[in-house]
């Protein structure tokens, strides 16, 4: 395992919407489909690896959350999420419910 990849495993949280509307609010929070390995995104976007993210954008799979998404989730601020913050960005994904 890479060094970058250790750093980054260990940067792996979770936590409740509440906790990242600040990040929302300058409009750091990237979502990330649950179908792809939040550790993989992360050394993707930390390596500039801009052909695989670039990819994964043209496919949806890691976008900005919509107004609508964030509207969901102002309504239930306890509302889950897988994190990893990889400067300046604070990935998410969806925890199950």
């Amino acid at each position: 395992m890479s060094d970058l990849r250790a750093e980054l495993t260990e940067g792996l949280d979770e936590a409740e919407w509440d906790w990242l509307i600040p990040h929302a609010q300058r409009d750091a929070v990237i979502l990330v489909d649950p179908g792809l390995n939040l550790l993989d995104v992360g050394e993707a976007i930390a390596n500039d690896n801009t052909q695989s993210v670039q990819q994964w954008i043209d496919e949806q799979l890691i976008t900005k959350p919509s107004l609508e998404q964030v509207g969901q989730w102002n309504c239930d601020r306890q509302k889950r999420f897988n994190t990893l913050i990889v400067q300046p960005f604070v990935l998410v994904q969806e925890m199950a419910a």
